[in-house]
């Protein structure tokens, strides 16, 4: 297995399954979220990011999870419904997936664990744990969730990883 993100798969809303290679060449913010979470209004700051950035190269992939204090009830069609329309989100959001523990989704095992991604070992430990990933599919940092998505530090290294080819 190599150490990017693009022979990871995740479940789109529609039950289709979606390659992360579909996002290579791009660079990508990996988040995970709940709708009953307090952090929720990361939503929109992750759109106005996403907007912001989005025609230079920037993908945001959206995991909602269930694994902190039971915080994301919804699922399929009301959860999606949440995201698109309450929300208003417009980057990509996939099933309800686990973020860790015993039944962790095989992309989030990769991107918590250095011995996988070769960089950092980082397991979520809250609702909105961020990921970045540059354009070769390789995590190269993460913020915890309190770390806004408009912070400067994040948008600082985004535009670092944008003007590299």
């Amino acid at each position: 297995m190599e150490n990017n993100i693009y022979s990871f798969k995740a479940l789109e809303f529609s039950g289709k399954e979606r390659s992360l290679e579909d996002f290579e060449g791009k660079v990508v913010l990996i988040v995970n979220t709940a709708s009953g979470c307090f952090f929720r209004k990361q939503f929109k700051t992750l759109e106005r990011l996403y907007q912001q950035f989005k025609d230079q190269g920037l993908e945001i992939l959206a995991f909602p999870s269930n694994d902190f204090r039971n915080q994301e009830p919804r699922t399929g069609l009301n959860l999606e419904t949440y995201c698109k329309i309450r929300e208003q989100i417009t980057f990509p959001v996939f099933k309800r997936i686990h973020v860790k523990g015993d039944y962790v989704h095989p992309l989030y095992n990769f991107l918590s664990n250095k011995e996988l991604n070769g960089v950092l070992d980082s397991t979520p430990q809250w609702n909105f744990h961020k990921y970045l990933v540059d354009r070769k599919g390789k995590v190269v940092d993460f913020y915890y969730t309190f770390t806004s998505p408009m912070s400067n530090r994040i948008q600082t290294r985004i535009r670092q990883l944008l003007a590299e080819e």
